[in-house]
C-alpha cells in the first residue's frame, strides 16, 4: 500500500516538474504576445486613463494628480462598480480579474473610452495569438497573423478551456 502512494506521489512531482516547464517555456512567447501599447481614454484633451488586457485580466493604468499626499489614494472593487479615489503613487495599476476568459473587451468602463472597429479587431487577434500560444506551449506564434475575420477567442473551436 505504502509503495503505491510513493509511486503515485513521485508521478504527482514529476507532472508538477513537467507543467512548470513547459509553462516557463511558454512565458517567454507568451511575453511577446503581450500588449505592445495601452489604449487610452481622454476627455477634454486630458488624460483620464489608460488601459490594456490579456485573455485573462483587464489592467487599468490612472495617472495620479501631484502634489497629493500618496497614502490618500484608495481603489474599491465591486463585482459591477469600480471606485477609485485620492489615496498614494504617482500611478495606480487597477488588475482585474475577467469572469469571461478570453473575451474581448472594447473598453473597461462600460460607455468611456470604447475602441474603434479597426483596434478591437487588432486587439481581437492578439488575444487569439494569445490562446493558442497557452494552448500550445511548444509553438511561437509571436509572427503569426490573421488574414481576414478573427474568430472570438472565447468560443472558437468550443471554447476556452479553463485551468
Amino acid at each position: 500500500m505504502t509503495l503505491l502512494v510513493k509511486k503515485q506521489a513521485r508521478e504527482r512531482d514529476r507532472e508538477v516538474v513537467e507543467r512548470s516547464s513547459n509553462s516557463l517555456e511558454a512565458s517567454g512567447m507568451a511575453d511577446k504576445l503581450a500588449p505592445e501599447k495601452r489604449h487610452s481614454f481622454t476627455h477634454n484633451d486630458q488624460k483620464v486613463f489608460e488601459w490594456d488586457q490579456t485573455l485573462e485580466e483587464l489592467n487599468i493604468y490612472i495617472n495620479l494628480p501631484e502634489n497629493v499626499p500618496k497614502k490618500l489614494f484608495y481603489c474599491t472593487i465591486k463585482s459591477k462598480h469600480l471606485e477609485v479615489g485620492i489615496k498614494e503613487d504617482d500611478i495606480m495599476h487597477v488588475t482585474l480579474q475577467k469572469r469571461d476568459k478570453g473575451q474581448t473587451w472594447p473598453s473597461p468602463i462600460m460607455g468611456q473610452g470604447q475602441l474603434d472597429p479597426y483596434a478591437t479587431d487588432i486587439e481581437q487577434k492578439r488575444l487569439m495569438l494569445q490562446r493558442f500560444q497557452e494552448e500550445n506551449p511548444g509553438f511561437d506564434f509571436s509572427q503569426a497573423q490573421f488574414s481576414g475575420n478573427c474568430p472570438d477567442p472565447k468560443t472558437f473551436m468550443g471554447g476556452i478551456r479553463s485551468t
